[in-house]
């Protein structure tokens, strides 16, 4: 990372350490208990790879380059902070240099960096507590948090926040463990077996974020009308539409790019969630009751403040993502079957945009009646 006077734009150990300081201790467990999780975690991960190969008829048995980590929460921070340093590394060099080129850049950058990595932090510390399991796809390889070797990324299970929700949910915890790296697992195989699909979306992230105002009084004046329209200070007759911060703030080039990530997103977790569900009766006997006990817990939220926080920082589009890609899977298998929608994978050209993952329909005449 390009520094001046020693000072990067983020300053990644604060940001560790303060989501480090201020995450919330996780579920009661004695050792014992802990190892026998960690090592059932483990197990479902493997099982997991051939009940999707079966289902989705995508990957083989050795495509996989991909390791397995069982991690608590401050490890799923140091593992998401290796991989924003990776993936804004591009954007960040170039406003450390656009900063480097202003009067007092270096005070500038000294302060903001600091600001930056304990506001990244405290971002951290919200979501290390509500995450699952993840799918790295841009994870760098280091000595203390490997990863795949050809371009693989690497599956983070996170163990503390599994055995939260199994028990927050009354469920059986063998299937409930099993569920979730059934849908981590279906994201390692969307990432595996379609070679071209990590270059795509690193390619379209890269342009999202070149778009990205350098300017600091620009970044200011769009943070500021941002503010204004939570705030209720719209100008009149303006609508913002139930957008969220990350939306106001972003230049009309970046909602175009963001318009056809979302469909991407959308499809990769609603196939996720069509799979885990699809292999769920043969494997995992209480899936339907667990299905509905999560779709509960999704849609309530933990506490107003969490549904605050959800809405200002865009999950709540994460959750439409699951929703409505979930609804796009099903419609297209229903209509032409598992091969047919395997042909969403040929290319770039064959992904649904962002109208046709409300409307299965016109993909599938995009791309199966065209192609007749």
């Amino acid at each position: 990372m390009t520094s001046i006077g020693g000072a990067e734009m983020v300053d990644w150990n604060l940001a560790v350490a303060t989501a480090t300081r201020l995450v919330r201790p996780g579920p009661e467990v004695s050792r014992d208990e802990a190892r026998a999780i960690v090592a059932e975690l483990r197990r479902h991960a493997k099982a997991s790879e051939e009940h999707v190969r079966g289902f989705t008829r995508m990957g083989t048995e050795d495509i996989h380059d991909t390791p397995v980590l069982v991690v608590d929460r401050p490890g799923w921070v140091r593992a998401n902070v290796a991989g924003f340093r990776e993936v804004l590394k591009p954007l960040l060099d170039k406003m450390q240099e656009r900063r480097g080129n202003s009067p007092g850049g270096a005070v500038l950058g000294a302060v903001g960096g600091k600001v930056t990595g304990v506001e990244l932090g405290m971002l951290l510390s919200f979501l290390s507590s509500r995450v699952l399991g993840q799918y790295e796809t841009f994870a760098p390889d280091t000595r203390d948090l490997p990863a795949g070797q050809n371009g693989g990324g690497r599956l983070l299970l996170v163990a503390p926040n599994i055995v939260h929700v199994e028990r927050e949910l009354d469920v059986q915890p063998h299937d409930f463990r099993l569920w979730v790296c059934l849908h981590e697992e279906t994201h390692r195989t969307q990432f595996t077996a379609v070679p071209w699909l990590r270059d795509h979306l690193e390619g379209e992230i890269q342009s999202f974020l070149g778009e990205t105002e350098v300017d600091p009084m620009t970044v200011l004046e769009r943070v500021r009308e941002a503010a204004q329209s939570f705030a209720g200070g719209r100008p009149e007759g303006e609508e913002d539409e139930g957008r969220s911060l990350v939306e106001i703030v972003q230049t009309p080039a970046q909602r175009e790019i963001l318009s056809r990530l979302t469909a991407v997103m959308s499809l990769l977790e609603g196939h996720a969630d069509f799979v885990m569900d699809g292999v769920g009766p043969e494997v995992v006997p209480t899936v339907a009751e667990i299905r509905e006990k999560f779709q509960q817990r999704r849609a309530k939220g933990a506490s107003r403040l969490d549904s605050a926080l959800r809405k200002l920082l865009g999950l709540d589009a994460k959750l439409r993502q699951y929703r409505d890609g979930e609804r796009f899977v099903r419609a297209v298998v229903d209509e032409v079957g598992m091969d047919g929608f395997n042909r969403v994978w040929t290319s770039p050209n064959t992904l649904p945009t962002k109208s046709e993952i409300a409307k299965p329909a016109d993909w599938v005449a995009r791309v199966h009646r065209k192609a007749e």
